[in-house]
């Protein structure tokens, strides 16, 4: 006997839509990020660094097994945050939250046995030293996505630890509670995206999500606008290869910034934090055009 085929209810009405945002896996996140630092330092000029970075990820990774499990965001403020559009996590209250102080402290103290550079070694030692006062200046200008240029190297590992402990508390959310703020604002925490990748999930192909610098959400954009400025208008984009690069400068003409787009359809092993750093030669080329920089990767500030 025949059996007609029912259409399934969930294709009714046409081409499916992308999710809002992707959640991040905290220990995934740093374990793929940490492998991908170490397989570019094969092959980089950049080599020492890239390695440093591979094991500061790995050391994340492990954290996030070791360290007590963070106190979530409330249902209640989540709530409150999708009905006024605003990000679940108040990133600036971080900076007195002893939770976080405690990752910090942790983290230094562990990072103290990777080997490293002795610029590095002091910097750390620095930042294991200072004063509550000062842990708070640097905990503030990393959670402002604002690193000063003389300063660079103690707020590596300060930006290592807000990363592992904003992801975390990012994975807590409700995903269903997140709501767009505005262009190029990560929904979770209202970080600045590091840079952008062309993917596909769930079935569709060719979408852009954003991936933010802090906390590793990753939330869906608009394919052609610019996430400094959200115009459509006036965008190109440039690249240190040829026009098949897997990695390229989105530029807006509007607003004069740029943002890294990576095309993970062509190239799946791309990690929107590794490969930024990895692609420094991009920047140099852009730096000379007199475009600013938009994308916020704590792991770039000082290139």
């Amino acid at each position: 006997m025949n059996i007609p085929i029912q259409p399934d209810p969930s294709l009714i009405g046409g081409v499916p839509e992308a999710p809002l945002a992707f959640l991040p896996e905290p220990l995934q996140v740093f374990q793929v990020r940490a492998r991908r630092f170490a397989f570019l330092a094969q092959t980089s000029r950049l080599a020492p660094y890239l390695k440093l970075l591979a094991d500061i990820c790995s050391l994340q990774a492990r954290l996030c097994v070791m360290l007590p499990p963070v106190a979530p965001v409330s249902a209640e403020r989540q709530k409150a945050a999708q009905a006024n559009a605003m990000p679940p996590i108040d990133r600036m209250a971080l900076a007195d939250d002893p939770q976080l102080q405690e990752t910090l402290a942790v983290f230094c103290e562990q990072a103290a046995n990777l080997a490293m550079p002795e610029p590095a070694q002091l910097a750390l030692t620095a930042v294991r030293q200072a004063e509550p006062e000062d842990v708070r200046w640097l905990l503030s200008n990393i959670l402002s996505d604002t690193i000063p240029d003389d300063g660079v190297a103690p707020h590596l590992f300060v930006a290592a630890a807000v990363q592992l402990h904003v992801a975390r508390l990012a994975a807590t959310l409700d995903v269903s509670l997140l709501t767009r703020i505005s262009t190029g604002v990560c929904p979770s925490c209202g970080g600045r995206p590091a840079t952008s990748s062309i993917m596909g999930t769930q079935g569709i192909e060719n979408v852009r999500y954003a991936t933010c610098g802090c906390c590793a959400t990753q939330w869906n954009e608009v394919r052609v606008k610019c996430l400094c400025c959200g115009s459509t208008k006036g965008i190109s984009y440039r690249s240190v290869d040829t026009h098949e690069a897997t990695v390229k400068a989105e530029v807006c003409s509007e607003c004069n910034s740029w943002v890294k787009i990576l095309h993970v359809v062509k190239n799946a092993s791309l990690e929107a934090i590794a490969d930024d750093v990895g692609t420094l030669g991009l920047d140099i080329l852009m730096k000379d055009t007199g475009v600013r920089r938009h994308g916020f990767n704590p792991f770039l500030t000082g290139y």
